[in-house]
């Protein structure tokens, strides 16, 4: 990816951070980290890879599914902002993509402390 690309993919993220953030009131999408931004080299389409906390009082069966039907349902909205905000001739369509490293990591990290809880008894 050229410089300017990954330039154009952190504004991206940023801006759909805040916008996610502040501005999207989708019941399906709730706390989402935007955790990388591909944008292709004619900026005509992102990559953008997201990850879900399971949220207290939900269900975590399903959290990534409807959170990623959420997203999709909000990219034209999203699209549209990011043309208002940001300084881009041509503002990419986005694409979301499930990323599960977060929750591997967590589930890593929950295994770590068991074997090492049942190891101190």
């Amino acid at each position: 990816m050229s410089r300017r690309s990954e330039r154009v993919a952190e504004e991206i993220r940023g801006e759909l951070a805040r916008l996610l953030r502040e501005e999207v009131a989708d019941p399906r999408i709730g706390l989402v980290t935007l955790t990388k931004v591909d944008v292709s080299p004619d900026l005509g389409n992102a990559r953008v890879f997201w990850s879900a906390a399971p949220e207290a009082g939900r269900q975590s069966e399903g959290v990534a599914e409807r959170t990623g039907q959420g997203l999709q349902h909000a990219a034209s909205f999203l699209r549209r902002r990011l043309a208002e905000e940001l300084p881009l001739r041509r503002v990419p369509e986005l694409h979301f993509r499930h990323d599960p490293s977060l929750a591997l990591g967590s589930e890593t990290l929950s295994l770590l402390r068991e074997i090492r809880d049942d190891e101190e008894r």
